[in-house]
């Protein structure tokens, strides 16, 4: 991101109070066990899922921008009745030896609301569209030791430019699963414990792990499934 569009990110994050870190671990799952990760989740949490439908520009820095390409995304939240535009910029990972030995990616991020014009002004600074998704599925939002979203979605690409309508699933049969949480310098070993040990209880259906580092299908999912279709999932823990 360019310094310009990082200062005033970075300003109206500090002015909302916004965290400028975040954990965060990845996995997938097949599409015909998400009803009954849902269920899981359900019990898991307490709070009724909230449905999830954004559509994702990534955009990259010309040269004439700084020496080093980077890259900031806009959401779009397409399941409000109008629209709303979130930036975001995700910054480097946390380094290491304490951060080899954590299984939850551990990163910089600000981010902040913005106003329906936000790309054509990135456009102006010279911004340039790198690709664009659309992410559809629900997420749950609860306080469990840190405030944790967790996200399910099928990942889907535009065959046309911006042609939502029209997007088809990059993996079919396949859902993206995230787990992420807020965080700062100062409480971020906090947030990795919460977010590590709800992350055990979806084990059986999943393996969740550091974003880049595929673990694939747990085989243990169809059994878990069964089980949890049967029953109607668990209690609140």
């Amino acid at each position: 991101m360019s310094r310009f569009c990082f200062l005033v990110v970075q300003r109206e994050a500090e002015n909302k109070g916004l965290f400028s870190m975040e954990c965060v671990v990845q996995g997938i799952i097949e599409t015909q066990h998400v009803e009954a990760l849902e269920i899981l989740l359900q019990g898991l949490c307490g709070v009724q899922r909230e449905r999830l439908r954004t559509h994702e520009l990534c955009l990259k820095s010309a040269p004439n921008l700084g020496a080093v390409a980077s890259e900031v995304r806009l959401l779009c939240d397409l399941e409000q009745t109008e629209p709303t535009w979130t930036v975001r910029h995700v910054g480097g990972a946390m380094r290491g030896a304490g951060a080899e030995q954590i299984s939850v990616l551990v990163r910089t991020m600000v981010e902040s609301k913005v106003s329906k014009n936000v790309l054509r002004l990135f456009y102006a600074l010279g911004y340039k569209l790198d690709h664009e998704l659309l992410r559809v599925g629900f997420a749950f939002h609860f306080q469990r030791g840190a405030q944790i979203t967790v996200t399910v979605s099928s990942v889907n690409k535009m065959l046309k430019l911006h042609s939502t309508d029209e997007a088809v699933p990059v993996t079919p049969g396949i859902q993206l699963v995230e787990v992420t949480a807020p965080a700062s310098p100062e409480n971020y070993t906090e947030v990795v414990a919460a977010v590590s040990s709800f992350c055990e209880y979806l084990a059986p259906l999943l393996h969740l792990s550091k974003p880049g580092i595929s673990t694939g299908v747990v085989p243990t999912a169809a059994a878990a499934a069964a089980s949890l279709m049967s029953d109607g999932g668990g209690t609140t823990l």
